[in-house]
């Protein structure tokens, strides 16, 4: 499952591993999934044998299985440290600030690019009751995997090799290129997905601990699949009509307003960023 036995430079190997965790959390679901829409889909009977599964993935990623020879190792790059009240506290804000950031960031990018409309899938024979459990277990894969996968086996080793500046350009870069499984995902999403990566690469860094990043990922998948089942709209679109590109229309007020908007929530989320690294940072942190 890992290289650490074989000498290669630390961004290979840790790119090697954090892909082949990713896959190796991602694609039993999707078949999982696959096979619930085809069989019994009123029943979200997936999610039983997805959870056992996850609970497997979790155990190996954090070294308590076999082989015992890269236990030490898998722990350390997962880093899936416990924290303080006091971390928790301003990692969650830190968190949701960057998310609320992106938001905005969105609503200025979706008036300059135009973006791709973001596929439901065939759930045409689920209940809302399957459709509800479905998404619930697919927002908590992708928060365990993917900052597993990405802020833990594949950024941790980099950032302790490079510095958290290239860890997390690297796995931004790995982050956004992994959503290209997705079929509506093209180049003009990678801003989007790299934000993201921003936003859950420094809380890793600055709380040595991808918990954080796994609770918001996990609420934030929650909250934008809602939001597209109810309504079409996509995760990375601040609306479900397309707005006007300024390079047709010229730039107009609600244009500026959204980047007026978009800087103060930015500031906002640096302040919270500086606050969490400053919480983390006191001797009781370790």
């Amino acid at each position: 499952m890992t290289l650490e036995r074989i000498h290669l430079p630390v961004v290979v190997k840790a790119m090697f591993n954090g892909i082949l965790l990713a896959a190796a959390g991602t694609i039993p679901w999707a078949g999982l999934v696959k096979l619930n829409l085809k069989f019994y889909p009123a029943v979200p009977w997936s999610i039983i044998p997805m959870g056992f599964y996850l609970l497997l993935f979790w155990k190996f990623a954090r070294g308590e299985t076999w082989p015992k020879v890269t236990a030490k190792t898998r722990k350390q790059n997962l880093r899936a440290n416990s924290l303080t009240s006091e971390v928790w506290g301003a990692a969650l804000l830190a968190g949701f600030l960057g998310l609320i950031s992106l938001g905005f960031f969105q609503s200025v990018y979706n008036q300059l690019v135009k973006l791709p409309q973001q596929q439901i899938g065939d759930v045409k024979n689920l209940s809302k009751a399957a459709l509800l459990f479905l998404l619930l277990m697919g927002s908590v894969v992708a928060g365990v995997v993917e900052e597993s996968a990405f802020r833990g086996y594949m950024q941790q080793p980099i950032e302790k090799r490079h510095g958290p500046f290239i860890a997390i350009l690297t796995t931004g870069i790995f982050f956004g290129l992994a959503h290209f499984t997705h079929p509506e995902t093209t180049v003009a999403l990678m801003p989007f997905y790299f934000y993201v990566a921003v936003v859950y690469g420094v809380l890793a860094h600055l709380t040595n601990s991808i918990l954080p990043g796994i609770v918001m990922h996990t609420i934030g998948d929650i909250w934008v699949g809602l939001i597209l089942l109810v309504s079409g709209q996509s995760e990375w679109s601040t609306s479900t009509k397309p707005p006007p590109l300024v390079w047709e229309t010229g730039s107009h007020a609600s244009f500026w307003v959204s980047l007026v908007i978009f800087l103060i929530s930015f500031a906002a989320a640096i302040w919270a960023y500086a606050l969490l690294k400053r919480v983390s940072s006191k001797p009781s942190q370790g």
